[in-house]
């Protein structure tokens, strides 16, 4: 039903919205209060023997559970964390808050850890003609436009492959990235790599939306056709 990347050619956005959109997805994001936190130690050996993840997804609200216990930031930007107590992490990214707690626990407690951290309530929201529409969570650094869409079941038949956009950034002022996916082309644009609280929207096609005018057009009309029938009969 979509012509996918078939045509060629440079996308009609200007060159300064791509080089703001550089493609750190969400590598670059500044860990804020309320944020939770994923941290375990690598080298506790019961994370490869014992312990598994799993992910469960039901009506596009994918769950991750994985490895590792869970902590939420307080509004002074501190998360407690067992025996070295309260860390400030606000402002870092998920790299220098790994570093620091990493550094924090080498000092007093543990011998040569390895912490690995993630922030698990990143997530993305896709509306409109996507197979299932809601909240889908970013569970790595770098996730593209195309790899969401396929998470969340692929485009409708309805859905319109040159009007995909991408709302980003303040609410109050958002950016909007249009994307056209008919152009092999945006496979490479920087701007695909998704970040926290994008709303991805995908519109419907001119073609689909006059076949539903026309249907509620004959919706209408039938019975109207099918009164005056009877009366002249």
């Amino acid at each position: 039903q979509q012509l996918l990347f078939k045509e060629r050619g440079p996308n009609p956005d200007s060159l300064s919205a791509v080089l703001k959109n550089s493609g750190n997805g969400t590598s670059d994001y500044r860990i804020r209060s309320q944020d939770i936190l994923q941290i375990r130690n690598l080298q506790n050996i019961k994370y490869i023997v014992e312990e598994t993840p799993t992910s469960t997804s039901n009506s596009g609200n994918t769950t991750i559970s994985q490895q590792g216990q869970t902590y939420q930031v307080e509004d002074d930007g501190n998360v407690a964390l067992p025996v070295i107590g309260r860390v400030h992490v606000e402002g870092l990214t998920r790299a220098e808050a790994m570093k620091l707690i990493e550094g924090d626990y080498r000092k007093d407690v543990l011998k040569d850890p390895i912490i690995d951290l993630r922030i698990i309530n990143l997530k993305v929201t896709l509306l409109g003609e996507v197979k299932t529409q809601g909240n889908f969570p970013l569970v790595k650094d770098k996730t593209s436009l195309i790899e969401m869409i396929g998470e969340a079941g692929g485009l409708t038949e309805k859905a319109n492959e040159k009007n995909i956009k991408i709302i980003r950034g303040d609410p109050k002022n958002p950016q909007i990235t249009e994307v056209d996916l008919s152009k092999t082309g945006t496979l490479a644009d920087p701007r695909l790599i998704l970040q926290n609280n994008d709303i991805i929207y995908i519109a419907q096609s001119k073609r689909a939306a006059k076949n539903d005018q026309l249907q509620n057009f004959n919706t209408t009309v039938q019975p109207l056709l099918l009164i005056m029938n009877t009366a002249l009969i």
